[in-house]
């Protein structure tokens, strides 16, 4: 009798208590589920937050910012919501949240040296952390709640814009190439709407099986799927997935470049997307792509964004009257006097450039200003060519290969500039 009381008790403890997955992360009966956020940024990846999710509302005048303490980070705001959102509202809710430093090195979740460049695929560690709840909280309901000096893990990730997209394949008949993509769907779609659709295409240092990581390496897809920038430029945005090199140096591409376009094609059957209002956009690889399909395909895109590339200047004439926005940087060993020789053909052809010269540490304001600049320069150019100057992009003069780091650096700046983005939806065919 004892013996099954003893065992009933054991039950009893084991059964207040929640493990997930890794067996230290585990949580007393009052915690649901703990999640880390992760948010895009020009660098990659970043683990910015993390939810804690309770069974009860927790009363807000009972935290601090010192209510808890994340290992190795730097807590910078600890506040109560309803939702699992990155809102301080000043309310009550089920969840606390706690906001990180973005700027420290622990918040960049991209493992450095990863990439065709090093040798390595791409490789991105998960959002992990160690909690300590070093004070106690008090719930709504007037429970308190002090459990001692309590650590735990998180056992949920949420990716901030990356969990938005869709992930397909498309098998393209004509070509035999399969053909993943990461694909954003505007919320509110209306199939009796027409849509504009932006696609990004990744640099080779990107090439994985993984379909989401293209998403993940940076922000030149997601920054078109944020709730802002929905909100001002409502759009499909595509970001196709490649596991092997499309482009190389030598100017040459495989057949995955054409089943891309047939994957455009594709989209167009299958939504209501404007065939007068797609755009393309692209670093390094995928700008190189992005210039291919310009050439090859002249009356597809209605604008285009290129981003730290270059091509044989001999065969683009035929993209000389798009509509280009391009920014390299001045130390970029390959695309400063790759594009220099592109713009020359271009205005040889009945092309019309408009130039600038920016600094890579300018601020968003700054930035802005610039791309008024341009436009009010000559109205009537069709092609934007706005170079950074060697050595002003934030980290490059940390880096031992500086012309190499100019040429990476330049897509950790260039998509955050919203002038251009602005710019890129106004063109129409």
């Amino acid at each position: 009798m004892r013996k099954s009381i003893l065992i009933l008790f054991l039950m009893t403890i084991l059964l207040s208590m929640i493990s997930f997955g890794k067996g230290e992360i585990t949580f007393s009966k009052d915690i649901k589920n703990v999640t880390a956020i992760t948010e895009p940024s020009g660098s990659g990846e970043l683990f910015t937050a993390i939810a804690i999710e309770y069974k009860n509302n927790v009363d807000k005048k009972s935290l601090t910012k010192d209510t808890f303490s994340v290992e190795g980070r730097t807590v910078v705001n600890i506040y109560t919501n309803d939702r699992l959102e990155l809102k301080n509202e000043n309310k009550n809710g089920k969840y606390i949240i706690i906001e990180l430093d973005k700027e420290e090195e622990g918040a960049v979740l991209r493992i450095q040296g990863s990439g065709r460049t090093s040798g390595f695929s791409f490789n991105i560690s998960e959002p992990e952390a160690k909690i300590t709840q070093k004070s106690g909280i008090i719930f709504t309901n007037g429970k308190k709640y002090n459990s001692g000096i309590d650590s735990f893990s998180n056992n949920n990730i949420k990716r901030l814009i990356v969990d938005d997209f869709k992930q397909f394949e498309y098998r393209d008949i004509k070509t035999g190439v399969t053909v993943k993509y990461n694909l954003y769907i505007p919320k509110n779609y209306n199939k009796n709407k027409k849509y504009p659709l932006v696609m990004f295409l990744h640099d080779a240092s990107v090439q994985s099986n993984i379909t989401t990581a293209t998403l993940r390496q940076g922000n030149g897809a997601t920054v078109w799927a944020t709730p802002e920038e929905q909100e001002k430029r409502e759009a499909f945005v595509l970001a196709p997935q490649y596991s092997t090199q499309i482009v190389n140096d030598k100017s040459e591409y495989t057949l995955d470049l054409d089943a891309t376009v047939n994957l455009l094609t594709n989209l167009m059957k299958t939504y209501s997307i404007d065939k007068n209002r797609l755009y393309t956009t692209g670093q390094s690889m995928g700008g190189m792509m992005s210039i291919v399909m310009n050439y090859k395909y002249p009356d597809l895109f209605a604008g285009s964004y290129l981003v730290a590339c270059q091509w044989d200047y001999s065969v683009v004439s035929p993209m000389s009257k798009n509509n280009i926005w391009i920014t390299v940087s001045t130390g970029d060993l390959k695309a400063y006097p790759g594009m220099n020789a592109i713009t020359t053909v271009f205005e040889q052809n009945g092309g019309i450039v408009s130039k600038g010269t920016w600094r890579g540490d300018f601020t968003k304001e700054q930035f802005n200003s610039g791309v008024k600049e341009i436009l009010l320069k000559n109205p009537s150019s069709n092609i934007k060519y706005t170079t950074l100057e060697k050595g002003t992009i934030p980290g490059v003069k940390t880096q031992q290969n500086s012309g190499g780091a100019e040429h990476v650096y330049t897509w950790r700046v260039a998509y955050n500039i919203e002038g251009i983005r602005e710019w890129l939806f106004t063109q129409k065919k």
